[in-house]
């Protein structure tokens, strides 16, 4: 198998799996009657602390968790294709970020479902693209705003007025989080190549063997 075959799959099997597990949870709870809301963040309460590691996996229905499966699968897969050695700490980050700045911030309701994190890869693909102005990473910036840029108004309050069910809370703390990790990671991964590297064509002296030949 080629190399480049190897990434492709690579960089789709985590978000490939972590999907599959939230289909999992949500069967589940249908199959057995179950109701894991208490498993989403709930702001200022100690016992809703939970949701900042769990509140990713839960949704209220099958819409809900569809909207979030295209999303992202696409945009974990351009993380961890174009960004493949910080992809692990990256995720990490944006899903402990958004969970905590939810719990900060948000309305005391029971917040669920993986909208923070596709606000928090959307951010950071787009601002990592422009911190580091390398014009692979510039492109995947335009596809996520070409893609995503009409969802953006859901990450501020006016969204509540229309629907009441959406968390704009999550994903302006996923938002937020994306951002910060682009500002922390944009020294590390891949870089811009540097236009004048450091040669010279002159031989270096001390590499210049001596003339065997006398001279008058």
């Amino acid at each position: 198998m080629r190399f480049e075959t190897k990434q492709i799959i690579y960089a789709a099997f985590f978000p490939a799996l972590l999907i599959l597990s939230m289909w999992i949870m949500l069967a589940m709870e249908w199959s057995f009657s179950l109701d894991w809301h208490h498993l989403g963040v709930f702001p200022r309460r100690i016992s809703g602390m939970i949701g900042i590691l769990t509140s990713p996996w839960i949704h209220s229905n099958a819409k809900h968790l569809f909207s979030n499966t295209v999303s992202l699968f696409v945009l974990g897969w351009c993380l961890f294709y174009f960004y493949k050695d910080l992809g692990y700490v990256v995720f990490s980050f944006i899903w402990v970020l958004s969970g905590i700045i939810t719990w900060c911030i948000a309305r005391e309701s029971w917040h669920i479902g993986a909208s923070g994190l596709v606000y928090g890869l959307s951010f950071f693909l787009f601002f990592s693209g422009i911190f580091r102005k390398y014009i692979p990473l510039l492109a995947i910036s335009m596809l996520v705003v070409f893609l995503y840029g009409s969802t953006l108004w859901n990450m501020f309050p006016i969204s509540e007025w229309i629907d009441d069910s959406v968390s704009w809370e999550s994903h302006m703390s996923g938002a937020i989080g994306g951002l910060i990790c682009a500002l922390i990671f944009r020294k590390y991964g891949p870089q811009k190549p540097d236009p004048f590297p450091d040669e010279t064509d002159e031989p270096d002296p001390e590499d210049v063997e001596p003339d065997d030949e006398d001279h008058f």
